[in-house]
């Protein structure tokens, strides 16, 4: 997956400019302009790495003299104490972007970390692990980029992807088949449907509208093995709400095709990293 980089770019340097605003007050008043320093970055915890290019970014976007040695790259597992880059430039400069970078980094490690975690607790079933839209405003790209680092697939990006009938849209639209019959009507054939329910019910409902994939919002894994029985194939099944790292291999041994999990990257925790200055190295 490559990231664009207008995107990152545009991202990083509204990120500098909310940090440093006009200048650095510490940096600037303290260190001499032409003063050049090394630092790395170490894991400080067990995870999977994820964000380093964009990281790294900041410091390039900063110091143009910017160089840097990664023993590292996005994907890979990383263990405590290991040292994942190596860099050399301006002091002022490395010490402007370190809360950017990390903040990008550890957040986005973080997003991986949790994501193979999650894959390998389904390894073996026909589920993928995959996000959901619950993601920070301005970070959408980078944090479904942090998932598919970690071994997981993408939902949707944005509203223009796919038609998605949450249980809003349907009571708006006047049910599921209504609901379904109208898009039809109006959606591209390259536009797929998905339908939200709630029970059994609503499943049987949802499949013989012509629903191309069926969500299954907070149901047991005993009915999920109904709704895989029932479906027959004939609709990917998605499950999604209140699935918990315990809940996890019950819900994919109940065969469903997906499993959405919104806390991916809503409520993920920051992987520990840390940024060291060398010195007389």
């Amino acid at each position: 997956m490559q990231l664009n980089q207008f995107y990152v770019d545009d991202l990083i340097k509204r990120a500098i400019q909310e940090d440093i605003n006009y200048l650095d007050v510490t940096s600037d008043y303290l260190i001499p302009k032409d003063q050049r320093g090394t630092a790395c970055f170490l894991a400080k915890a067990d995870g999977v790495l994820c964000g380093l290019e964009v990281c790294l970014r900041v410091f390039q976007l900063l110091d143009s003299s910017f160089e840097a040695e990664c023993f590292k790259k996005d994907g890979d597992a990383v263990k405590k104490g290991d040292l994942i880059a190596r860099f050399t430039g301006k002091t002022r400069e490395l010490l402007k972007g370190e809360r950017t970078a990390l903040n990008l980094l550890q957040h986005l490690s973080g997003i991986a970390t949790a994501t193979r975690e999650a894959v390998e607790l389904v390894k073996g079933t026909n589920a993928s692990i995959a996000d959901t839209r619950k993601t920070l405003p301005g970070l959408r790209a980078l944090q479904k980029y942090a998932v598919v680092c970690g071994g997981g697939k993408n939902h949707r990006y944005n509203l223009s992807d796919a038609a998605m009938l949450k249980d809003n849209h349907i009571d708006a639209g006047g049910g599921i088949t209504k609901a379904i019959g109208s898009l039809r009507d109006k959606l591209g054939h390259m536009v797929k449907i998905e339908v939200e329910t709630r029970n059994l019910e609503e499943l049987r409902e949802a499949l013989a509208a012509g629903a191309d994939i069926i969500m299954l919002d907070n149901m047991s894994p005993e009915d999920m093995k109904q709704a895989v029985e029932i479906t027959e194939g004939k609709a990917l099944l998605e499950a999604s709400g209140g699935i918990t790292a315990d809940t996890l291999r019950s819900v994919a041994e109940s065969g469903v095709d997906i499993i959405s999990i919104g806390a991916l990257t809503h409520s993920v925790k920051a992987f520990d990293i840390s940024m060291k200055i060398e010195m007389d190295r």
